[in-house]
């Protein structure tokens, strides 16, 4: 099983990001998916994730700017992240949790059962 977080790069504040994560080795349309950040010296942040039977849900740090998407036909996930902030400043991870957990529980890391490599988001000022 992989996932592999990608598109991160340099970003002039208030621009935008897409990332991507693409998922193998088994099949992930219906577990939950989700989207981590992390930032120098911190812990691992949730951002938000995306559930297959209710859709998306958000950190207050990203509603309003970040949408989270899903292609189950191609176990693919995009986090489209708008108005970027030097706060944003993180290496991102796509994040997923094995079926039996329902997607009960979505925003501790420790819930997550997957994990990509991360990918670097640097928002300069």
């Amino acid at each position: 099983v992989q996932l592999q977080a990608s598109g991160g790069g340099l970003v002039q504040e208030g621009g935008s990001l897409t990332l991507f994560c693409a998922a193998s080795g088994r099949d992930f349309s219906r577990s939950l998916m989700a989207w981590f950040r992390q930032a120098p010296g911190k812990e691992r942040e949730f951002v938000g994730s995306h559930n297959w039977n209710s859709g998306p849900y958000y950190a207050d740090s990203a509603k309003g700017r970040f949408a989270i998407s899903r292609d189950n036909a191609k176990n693919t996930m995009n986090l489209q992240m708008n108005s970027l902030k030097p706060e944003d400043t993180a290496v991102y991870y796509c994040a997923a949790q094995k079926p039996s957990r329902l997607g009960l529980s979505h925003s501790s890391p420790f819930e997550y059962d997957y994990w990509g490599k991360g990918t670097l988001v640097t928002v300069s000022s």
